[in-house]
């Protein structure tokens, strides 16, 4: 399958118009919106996302990743092979976790090129295509390996918000581990307590929990974390 990860937003055309070029090229190929509210131009809190996202799609899924603010400009537009899943888009940081997290990694340039490209939408233009094109187990002519040397000081998880969900829970980019139970998770003033999930806590009380994903999410029970406790994307969060 082909798998959709973008920051387009519900509204508007961008993820129909990719969506018809994958039917174009490659109607059999069942596509899965995943998400199209992905830190908006944010690659680095996006790519922290997605490498939660990924593990809930089985093998050989192609990824159509596209958060691209640098598109026109000089970033690479790229393929990573990670782990039998392969992820197209650009080269800006938006696979780098998931490089970092993978067992076997392979990195690869895309020199084919369309012949009515946009300078403005590659994820219709180039990414699209390619990525149909993959599903059908084509390289040849499509890409060429290159070696990613930015990932040396990439940090494995981010100790901070990413993500906040339709109810105002606030994804971090920590994977949860079994030592983290006992602790509080600051987050600005706020030191939260860990709960199983939102039914072992009070009406409207903060805390914090992993999430379907494996992440450390913040949640109120049958409230809305974003706006309540006042968080932003990027808001640094600990253990303590």
């Amino acid at each position: 399958m082909i798998a959709l990860f973008t920051d387009f937003g519900v509204a508007g055309p961008y993820v129909g118009q990719m969506e018809a070029v994958l039917h174009q090229w490659a109607p059999q190929v069942k596509v899965i919106n995943l998400i199209s509210d992905a830190p908006k131009s944010n690659p680095v809190l996006s790519s922290y996302l997605l490498a939660a996202l990924r593990h809930s799609l089985p093998k050989n899924t192609v990824f159509l990743s596209v958060v691209d603010p640098g598109v026109g400009g000089q970033r690479l537009p790229v393929v990573l092979e990670a782990d039998n899943q392969f992820f197209v888009g650009p080269d800006n940081g938006l696979f780098n976790t998931i490089a970092v997290h993978a067992n076997k990694v392979s990195w690869y340039e895309i020199i084919w090129q369309s012949e009515n490209c946009s300078s403005s939408f590659h994820g219709r233009d180039l990414f699209a295509p390619v990525a149909a094109l993959l599903t059908k187990g084509e390289k040849d002519n499509l890409l060429q390996s290159y070696q990613n040397e930015n990932l040396e000081n990439w940090p494995a998880d981010y100790a901070g918000i990413i993500y906040f969900d339709h109810y105002g829970n606030a994804f971090t980019g920590l994977r949860y581990i079994n030592q983290m139970s006992t602790k509080q998770l600051q987050v600005g003033d706020l030191a939260l307590d860990q709960a199983e999930t939102f039914c072992k806590v009070k009406q409207n009380q903060a805390f914090w929990y992993q999430n379907s994903s494996g992440l450390v999410e913040i949640a109120i029970n049958q409230g809305n974390a974003k706006t309540q406790l006042k968080l932003e994307l990027g808001m640094p969060v600990k253990f303590v």
